[in-house]
């Protein structure tokens, strides 16, 4: 393996933060100069990578239900993308949350992470509308990202007016501090043409890799930077047709290797080595298409499975069933939602619960006597692999 370039990435102004005097880093504009050193290892890292997220797109479009995967996946990935920032919310609690019931984590915790399905799905509807990726619509998905939670008094939607650094009680002791407020909409701008393909056309998993380097180095928003600059990824490839849906879940790769991640990360600003970032995430890319396509098999055979032995109940099986394609949407319901979901009544969807329990389907988890939750739990278990918070 050829040792990558040294290169120098940005320059480094002395400004003041807080009183003190410190050396902020301002990154040079995209593409690296001199240009990335790509040869026949790269060539085949970046083959892998797109074939896996074709393979993820072609299964994702074979699937019965492509909503209901679109709609778990990008669930996944805010839980995963906020547990990289230390919330302890699982898929369990965002879940809970949005059906009402009460998560067993802090309600901050599961709001970042709801915003986070909201700043999401915001982004896409606008691409898919014609509007472009750009600042403008940066800020908007961080608008929504910071609407509620911990994040909320801190200028959600604007770029920041002040000095911030990272790592570190105080600027003096940061382990990074990124570029000066006078110098951020140069940098901000420069991020945008490159997004649009200036100075040149970038191939769209290499961008998406070199973009959201870019964006954490230039750190343009008081909070939620890393949550912004790992969902710009999910945009980027959705944007230009690299994925229809947003079911990569990358931050489970970056979870698991975070002390990696972070590495990789200061080597680029320290020693220009954008090679070695981008075979970590080009692999991740790889890694986490193969493990998505995986899990949506598995998923789709535990269905299969489960709507056999359903069909063997004969006459009962008919409200069964309609209850399972519920539970299919909702791993977690009551019998009074569940009746009302389905306009049946109470004793003939606590009748078609109670076949689905007798099945080894689904599971009480309450142990109460009344307002009774039950959980679709191999489903569910399938799909919070990897989501449990980091210790």
């Amino acid at each position: 393996m050829a040792a990558s370039p040294r290169r120098t990435t940005g320059t480094y102004l002395t400004t003041s933060a807080a009183g003190e005097s410190v050396r902020a880093f301002v990154p040079a504009p995209l593409p690296p100069q001199p240009p990335l050193q790509l040869g026949h290892e790269f060539l085949d890292l970046i083959e892998k990578a797109n074939r896996a997220l074709g393979r993820l797109d072609s299964m994702a479009r074979l699937l019965p239900d492509t909503a209901l995967f679109v709609y778990f996946y990008v669930r996944k990935e805010a839980v995963l993308s906020s547990q990289i920032e230390g919330t302890q919310s699982t898929l369990t609690d965002l879940l809970l949350y949005e059906s009402k019931q009460e998560p067993g984590v802090p309600l901050d915790d599961v709001e970042e992470v709801s915003t986070y399905v909201a700043a999401l799905n915001h982004g896409l509807k606008r691409i898919r509308n014609g509007f472009p990726l750009s600042l403008r619509l940066i800020r908007e998905i961080h608008e929504i990202l910071l609407r509620s939670g911990r994040g909320k008094g801190k200028q959600p939607g604007e770029f920041r007016r002040s000095q911030n650094w990272i790592g570190g009680t105080r600027p003096g002791t940061a382990k990074f501090v990124p570029p000066p407020p006078d110098k951020l909409l140069e940098c901000m701008n420069a991020f945008e043409r490159f997004l649009h393909g200036e100075p040149e056309p970038t191939s769209t998993v290499i961008k998406a890799g070199l973009a959201h380097v870019q964006f954490e180095t230039i750190h343009p928003f008081l909070d939620g930077n890393g949550r912004v600059g790992r969902l710009l990824i999910t945009l980027l490839l959705c944007a230009e047709d690299a994925l229809a849906e947003p079911i990569l879940y990358l931050s489970l790769y970056l979870k698991r290797n975070r002390a990696e991640y972070y590495e990789r990360l200061d080597c680029v600003r320290s020693e220009g080595d954008w090679e070695g970032w981008l075979r970590f995430f080009l692999s991740g890319v790889a890694q986490t298409a193969d493990e998505a396509a995986a899990t949506a098999t598995r998923i789709a055979a535990l269905f299969e499975k489960d709507a056999e032995k359903i069909a063997d109940l004969g006459r009962a099986a008919a409200n069964a069933l309609k209850l399972f394609r519920l539970l299919q949407h909702r791993p977690f319901i009551s019998i009074v939602d569940a009746a009302a979901k389905l306009k049946i009544s109470f004793p003939t969807a606590s009748s078609a619960m109670a076949n689905l329990e007798g099945l080894k389907i689904v599971r009480e988890v309450t142990g109460a006597s009344r307002g009774k939750l039950f959980v679709y739990d191999r489903y569910l278990k399938l799909l919070q692999e990897g989501t449990e918070p980091i210790g």
